[in-house]
């Protein structure tokens, strides 16, 4: 560490580049779509709840996907929206790192509960007649709290080694949030342990999860296929097309961010894919399961 070098107290997260007027309109537009957000996922979240017909492990892990989606966006939109009408768009480092912490929490969780709802679908149609006993309510929460406490555990592993670096300078984060690869630029020392573990992370994470989700559809395209009823057959395409949607937007985006190679213009290309990473999939996600799902429409029929 050489002496003239002084400790990061505080980072300007440069965002969006561009003039007032269109800052103006940015900030109308990503409000607009951080409230279509929560109330989609809201939405979803209380039909499951008050709805006894939706009280089947299906919307069980459906409900937490909706809560994931509520604190991802949560997480990153509120202070994007701030430095969009603040010309003062610094933040502490403190909360600087607990952002990139639950980001990479809830994005973790968020993998990790689709690979459960793939599962879910599986034992439904290939083993209908086991399905209570294999997914029995004990096994959902199991299941859903794993997810939640291996995600932890895998951003703090990341906290950790963040932690471990020294931050020198520069004292800009050309993002709109604190996202993990733009916080490692702010580092005075060699960081080629913390790109070699988001890399694993990566692989383990992302590739896993979705060659196990392919390979859980691909079997039950096989089941479906065998299903001599026509309504039993559309039923089951037009639920497992909605999951597989989503899991298409979700880990395709994740997967483009952290294991495709970088582009002449990396880091405009990063924030218009973590655009997309924190409006488009939280707010599709509810459209998406509501549009192509009779059950949750009939849900929403009732309610109102």
């Amino acid at each position: 560490m050489g002496g003239n070098q002084t400790w990061i107290t505080e980072v300007t997260l440069l965002g969006f580049q561009v003039n007032p007027a269109l800052e103006f309109f940015l900030f109308g537009l990503f409000s607009l779509l951080y409230m279509l957000t929560l109330l989609g996922n809201g939405v979803i979240l209380g039909l499951i709840c008050v709805d006894s017909r939706l009280h089947i492990p299906m919307y069980f892990f459906l409900s937490y996907l909706a809560i994931i989606d509520m604190s991802y966006a949560s997480n990153n939109v509120p202070k994007m929206l701030a430095n969009l009408v603040n010309q003062k768009r610094t933040i502490s480092f403190v909360p600087c790192i607990m952002q990139t912490f639950l980001y990479l929490a809830f994005a973790a969780t968020e993998c990790l509960i689709l690979l459960v709802m793939s599962y879910d679908r599986y034992v439904a149609i290939c083993h209908p007649l086991r399905y209570t006993v294999i997914m029995s309510w004990r096994v959902c929460v199991v299941l859903a709290i794993s997810s939640w406490v291996f995600s932890f555990f895998l951003a703090l592993v990341h906290l950790v080694l963040i932690l471990r670096l020294p931050f020198c300078g520069p004292h800009e984060i050309n993002h709109f949030f604190c996202e993990i690869l733009s916080v490692l630029k702010l580092a005075c020392a060699d960081t080629w342990l913390n790109q070699v573990v988001i890399f694993a992370a990566s692989v383990f994470i992302l590739v896993g999860p979705l060659c196990l989700v392919l390979v859980s559809y691909s079997r039950i395209l096989v089941a479906i296929l065998r299903i001599q009823s026509g309504e039993g057959r559309k039923k089951a395409f037009s639920t497992c097309s909605s999951h597989l949607c989503v899991v298409g937007l979700f880990f395709g985006s994740a997967i483009v961010m952290y294991m495709a190679p970088t582009s002449h213009h990396p880091e405009e290309q990063q924030k218009i894919l973590f655009l997309f990473y924190s409006f488009v999939n939280p707010m599709l996600n509810p459209l998406i399961y509501s549009l192509r799902n009779a059950e949750v429409k009939g849900a929403l029929r009732r309610a109102l």
